[in-house]
């Protein structure tokens, strides 16, 4: 069993967290700046291999309502070209709060503005990551759950 991949997929940059071997602890990656499509498989293809990935989780950006909008289509759209451009399945999980959850954990540690913008995608990545995990690798998507249950699927 190989590692899990969590991706905070944004039009601009996708922050990533890695799992440990035993799925059970997330830590974050890199924040990464999209590019091209030939560089940004290049660039997922050797994340894979270097961390021995072999399952991708894709925030998906819904709706408080739990509604899919038009930014959920983007990262389904980007998650399926993901799937192929690694051959590795991707599964969707809910990413509701995350950015803010990163947000408050930085502003409580104290970080200035600047740095907090630097590492707030990787840190998304790493709340979405421990969820899915906390909620024990879901294979299937699920409708979500209450307020803070980031772990659930979206439909």
């Amino acid at each position: 069993m190989g590692r899990i991949l969590g991706l905070d997929f944004g039009l601009r940059r996708v922050g990533a967290a890695i799992s440990d071997p035993g799925r059970s602890i997330a830590s974050p990656l890199e924040v990464y700046e999209r590019g091209d499509e030939a560089r940004d498989s290049r660039h997922y293809r050797q994340l894979v291999r270097e961390h021995d990935v072999d399952l991708l989780v894709v925030g998906l950006p819904v709706h408080t309502t739990g509604r899919e909008g038009e930014l959920a289509g983007h990262a389904r759209r980007w998650g399926a070209w993901l799937a192929s451009a690694t051959s590795l399945p991707v599964r969707f999980a809910d990413e509701r709060y995350t950015s803010v959850e990163a947000d408050r954990v930085m502003l409580d540690s104290g970080l200035k503005r600047q740095k907090r913008k630097a590492l707030r995608d990787k840190l998304a990545a790493r709340i979405l990551l421990q969820a899915y995990l906390d909620a024990g690798c879901p294979e299937e998507e699920r409708a979500p759950g209450p307020l803070h249950d980031a772990g659930e699927q979206a439909t």
